[in-house]
């Protein structure tokens, strides 16, 4: 009878990886991105272990989306006050905080728990090709 293998904290190994989002597809990107946070590429992948690798995101300010999104996707921000609720669309939010827009991709695609928070952490985004994390060694990841 064979059993299922339940990975512990000492078999897991973490690994860094970078990925240049110029010319991406923000949805694409982002799905991978969360696959490889989660450690769903991983043979000893448990759901309620963080199994997964740290991702850095160069050149967000460089990502493209297809179709109309721009100017049809819509984020809503409620401030809890009467009369605060505000929308941006995607376009205004990728000139104020290019981050911002894949972060919050990619925070959607997690799960909505404590082992989320802890995996959105592990996610590094910068807008230009500069990072502060040349002493990890990362690993080019394609998407």
């Amino acid at each position: 009878m064979n059993k299922t293998y339940i990975a512990t904290e000492k078999d897991i190994e973490h690994n860094w990886y970078i990925v240049d989002a110029k010319d991406k597809i923000l949805g694409r990107l982002a799905s991978k991105v969360a696959s490889v946070l989660k450690g769903k590429d991983k043979a000893y992948y448990t759901p309620h272990l963080d199994t997964g690798d740290s991702v850095i995101v160069i050149n967000a300010a460089k990502i493209r989306v297809t179709g109309k999104k721009l100017k049809d996707k819509t984020y809503l921000h409620y401030s809890g006050y009467p009369g605060g609720k505000k929308e941006y669309s995607l376009e205004n939010m990728l000139k104020k905080s290019p981050r911002r827009v894949l972060e919050l991709a990619v925070k959607r695609m997690l799960p909505s728990s404590n082992l989320g928070r802890k995996l959105l952490k592990k996610l590094k985004i910068y807008d230009s090709e500069t990072h502060p994390h040349k002493a990890q060694n990362p690993a080019v990841l394609e998407v």
